[in-house]
């Protein structure tokens, strides 16, 4: 699922103690928006997959490094579920389903391809067919949603991650300047966000 943060229509008091806090910490309005309309999204999302009421799912997140809040999220009630979320201005999306899932939502910069970003995420193979930054945001994007699956890292972008085999792949543009990609083990579809109430 995906779209604008004011399509998320559902309510803050699904949120943890926790997300709340990290909410309050976002110096700009519209990036809180985005951060809590992500994950009540994941929420949505993953009562979708579920057959379950959003509004009784517990989105957790723990980090060793950063503990409470940060990491990969998942669910309380049924953690063997593959979730993701990613937020960037003005876009929020979530993918849940069976096994590991990977979500992530880039802007795409305007202008010349950004050379510096290419050399440091891409590998040749991915190089030699980049000519413009939609090119290199859908890359990215890709690479992304493989790092919250647990398969890549940032330091190893420019060495892997050109590989999709096995898993299934869901893209598409949202405005004309925003690429989502999904990486999932299972087939995947996109769904509306639904109205909530």
């Amino acid at each position: 699922m995906g779209g604008h943060p004011d399509e998320v229509r559902a309510p803050e008091t699904w949120l943890t103690d926790v997300e709340r806090e990290r909410a309050d910490q976002f110096r700009f309005p519209r990036d809180r928006a985005g951060f809590v309309a992500a994950h009540l999204l994941a929420r949505i999302c993953a009562g979708a997959a579920l057959g379950a009421e959003p509004a009784e799912l517990t989105l957790l997140q723990h980090c060793e490094v950063h503990g409470p809040g940060h990491g990969r999220p998942y669910l309380e009630q049924a953690p063997e579920l593959g979730i993701s979320l990613s937020h960037t201005r003005g876009y929020v999306c979530a993918a849940a389903g069976p096994g590991k899932v990977g979500v992530d939502a880039e802007q795409v910069p305007a202008g010349r391809l950004d050379e510096m970003l290419a050399e440091r995420v891409l590998t040749a193979r991915e190089r030699a067919l980049v000519i413009g930054n939609d090119d290199l945001i859908k890359h990215w994007t890709r690479k992304e949603a493989l790092i919250k699956r647990g398969e890549l890292s940032l330091d190893r972008l420019a060495s892997g991650g050109d590989d999709l085999n096995g898993r299934h792949l869901l893209e598409w543009r949202a405005e004309p300047d925003i690429r989502v990609a999904v990486i999932a083990d299972a087939p995947v579809r996109r769904l509306p966000i639904p109205r909530i109430g």
